[in-house]
């Protein structure tokens, strides 16, 4: 399947380009039950196949604590790909909309997120977690930074934190967005859709549809983007595998 090819050649490069693997390393898979996670699982799960550095996944979901989510087409997803799957239960969305009433919630709800599924990993044995951020993440996460707060950054492609003893990484930072929508429709993914109040009314948001409106003007304006992290060394980005226009160029 060529689309699969794909996936796993982008995944490949980064983890190779940054060392994200080790020989006996056991990784939870953060699965939010949307595509760019399940996506990540199947790439990984196909990575797992041949990869010279052997390694076990595990795949980790927070539930959030929404009424109604059933996460069965996952687990059977899960099992169709040889992975086990935990499903960690939370009350984070009681706490932030019924207890604090957050007006701008995402923030807290994501340290909450993370700091469940960084539990849940440890307590499955797992020294790594790995989250499917992918390239258009990357940039917007730059710009949001630049607009917002007036600074140069971005999240690394891996961070080791001390507190938790677990590396986080990203094997999706060089993966387009649009290929990974093509992928989990050719394969039929099983998305659930966010049920949170907040979803898709955020400044992430906000900042894809302003970078998508300045691009069709600018050609290439993420790529290049993309290409001054590297260059700039910032966060850990550094110059090796998508260097800017010219991979753009090929990959349309």
């Amino acid at each position: 399947m060529d689309e699969m090819k794909r996936i796993l050649s982008y995944t490949r490069r980064a983890v190779d380009d940054y060392e994200m693997i080790h020989e006996g390393d056991r990784i939870a898979v953060g699965i939010s039950a949307g595509k760019d996670s399940l996506t990540l699982l199947y790439a990984l799960a196909g990575l797992r196949r041949f990869y010279p550095k052997k390694f076990e996944l595990v795949a980790i979901t927070v539930d959030m604590g929404f009424e109604g989510m059933d996460f069965t087409p996952i687990r059977e997803l899960c099992e169709r790909l040889d992975v086990p799957y935990i499903v960690a239960k939370t009350e984070i969305s009681r706490i932030i909309f019924d207890v604090r009433k957050e007006k701008n919630p995402c923030s807290l709800c994501a340290k909450m997120r993370r700091g469940a599924l960084h539990n849940a990993a440890k307590e499955a044995g797992c020294n790594a977690v790995a989250l499917g951020h992918h390239f258009d993440d990357v940039v917007e996460t730059f710009m949001l930074n630049l607009f917002y707060e007036g600074r140069l950054g971005c999240f690394q492609p891996v961070t080791y934190l001390s507190r938790k003893d677990i590396t986080v990484i990203r094997p999706m930072i060089y993966m387009p967005e649009k290929d990974i929508r093509y992928f989990a429709g050719r394969v039929e993914l099983p998305v659930i859709k966010s049920p949170c109040p907040a979803d898709g009314n955020t400044e992430r948001e906000s900042m894809k549809q302003l970078l998508h409106s300045l691009e069709r003007e600018n050609k290439g304006l993420r790529y290049r983007i993309f290409g001054a992290l590297q260059r700039g060394n910032i966060d850990g980005f550094k110059m090796v595998g998508m260097t800017g226009l010219k991979d753009y160029e090929e990959n349309e």
